[in-house]
């Protein structure tokens, strides 16, 4: 009982950030119903920021860790925020009246161009950071086996907690949200009410973006090495999150993150490790043979 609620807590903090990512690509999808594949290196870039921003912050001899946490994550959303709106203006808003293959091809390309754009500037070799945060508490201890939640855990699931209230107060709550939901219905519509349509879809590129810069943060804490490889199977898993829940729902993308990051830790844990990826989309497809538009999605109705 004690080992399987060290893999809960592992899983969950896992489906954090999972479901971090997965946001990103159920608002674009839900707003103009495009994948940007080009989100997993979003995520690599922020956590490749976060890492800079630390150093950057020795230098400069800050060293209240709450201070430097804290400066360190509106760094690096501010520099994600950029890059997402950069890919919107380039990948997506030239190509968005042509077939739906082009955003698609565009965004692929543009993945390839982010990851080996940070190969060059910053290396092929791993970039590792010493431990920020430390220390962490035993819950439970039975027979030599002790359940530990680490500081960094605790950190990663509070903040992914309150981010996902703050969006979705947002998304219900202010006129940001609202042209958000009329360009889900119907971008058309939406237009000839009003709504400027394209900064609105440039404002949910940069507030996933936004969001992927924290999962960044997160595994540059948690795990403590990144390189620039790192964003293609984080995107493709996040990717597999978002269609789980159901792609469209911000909600779902969370669900989708969280079973994602579940299934991988009780795979890990009880079986092995090196099947733990072949589980985790073996369960999307046994999903979404029964559910086919995910857990918590709805139906596309087509508008006539």
């Amino acid at each position: 009982m004690l080992y399987f609620l060290q893999q809960l807590i592992n899983g969950l903090t896992l489906g954090m950030m999972y479901g971090l990512i997965a946001i990103g690509y159920s608002m674009v999808y839900g707003i103009i119903g495009m994948i940007n594949f080009a989100h997993g290196e979003i995520y690599m870039i922020g956590a490749f920021i976060s890492i800079i921003a630390f150093l950057l912050l020795g230098v400069l001899g800050v060293t209240w860790i709450p201070l430097a946490l804290l400066l360190v994550l509106l760094i690096a959303m501010a520099f994600t925020a950029a890059y997402g709106w950069t890919v919107e203006r380039l990948a997506y808003r030239p190509l968005r009246g042509s077939f739906r293959l082009a955003p698609l091809i565009s965004a692929i390309g543009m993945s390839i161009f982010l990851q080996n754009y940070v190969q060059l500037l910053q290396g092929a070799n791993v970039k590792a950071v010493p431990p920020i945060i430390t220390g962490g508490w035993i819950l439970a201890e039975q027979d030599g086996f002790a359940v530990r939640i680490s500081n960094v855990q605790i950190m990663i699931i509070l903040l992914t907690l309150v981010l996902m209230a703050i969006f979705s107060w947002i998304i219900a709550n202010t006129p940001l949200g609202r042209a958000q939901r009329a360009c889900e219905q119907d971008l058309k519509m939406a237009a000839l009410c009003g709504v400027n349509v394209d900064r609105t879809i440039s404002l949910t590129f940069v507030m996933g973006a936004a969001l992927a810069a924290v999962a960044g943060l997160m595994a540059t804490l948690y795990y403590g090495v990144v390189d620039f490889f790192i964003g293609f199977l984080a995107g493709i898993k996040a990717f597999t999150a978002a269609v789980l829940g159901g792609i469209g729902s911000i909600p779902g993308a969370m669900l989708g993150g969280l079973l994602l990051g579940l299934v991988e830790a009780f795979w890990s844990g009880y079986f092995t490790t090196e099947y733990k990826d072949v589980a985790a989309f073996s369960i999307l497809v046994i999903v979404l043979i029964f559910l086919p538009t995910g857990l918590l999605g709805k139906p596309e109705i087509e508008k006539v």
